[in-house]
């Protein structure tokens, strides 16, 4: 999936959609890119001295890669996407300027409109970070105006 795609599918824009590229996309699993430029506006002031992706924004790029799975692999037309919970989160090493993230979001779970998220980011092979997710959507489709 390219750009325009993504745009199409996620309710996100600049500057704060965070996912650039997906190169794999299957019934279980997303790989997503986030390509981390200088000129992002949160390193005015994240750090100063060393600038540093922000660990919140590292997370909200894997919900939004775990977004664009959960809406493509069950064809929703017009969907909302909510965190329910955030556990296990940590982070091993810092993202920076000209680092390529990239995220793979694997669906463990799924009842209903919920669902589960198994979560990890990298930076060429090393991983940055990991998470579990607890998510829902909704599907905010019109309702058909044919009569029954």
């Amino acid at each position: 999936m390219e750009i325009e795609e993504i745009i199409k599918t996620l309710p996100h824009r600049y500057p704060f959609l965070m996912i650039d590229r997906v190169v794999h996309l299957d019934k279980d699993r997303i790989v997503a890119i986030k390509n981390v430029s200088a000129n992002e506006p949160y390193f005015v002031g994240h750090f100063v001295e060393e600038k540093i992706m922000p660990g919140v924004l590292i997370l909200e790029t894997m919900a939004q890669a775990s977004a664009i799975k959960a809406i493509k692999s069950r064809n929703l037309v017009n969907p909302s996407f909510y965190l329910l919970s955030i556990t296990h989160a940590k982070f091993r090493h810092q993202v920076k300027p000209g680092d390529t993230l990239r995220i793979e979001a694997l669906e463990t779970h799924s009842s209903g409109t919920r669902l589960k998220f198994d979560c990890q980011a990298f930076v060429e092979k090393k991983m940055v970070s990991d998470v579990k997710f607890l998510a829902m959507f909704t599907d905010n489709a019109e309702p058909s105006s044919k009569p029954a």
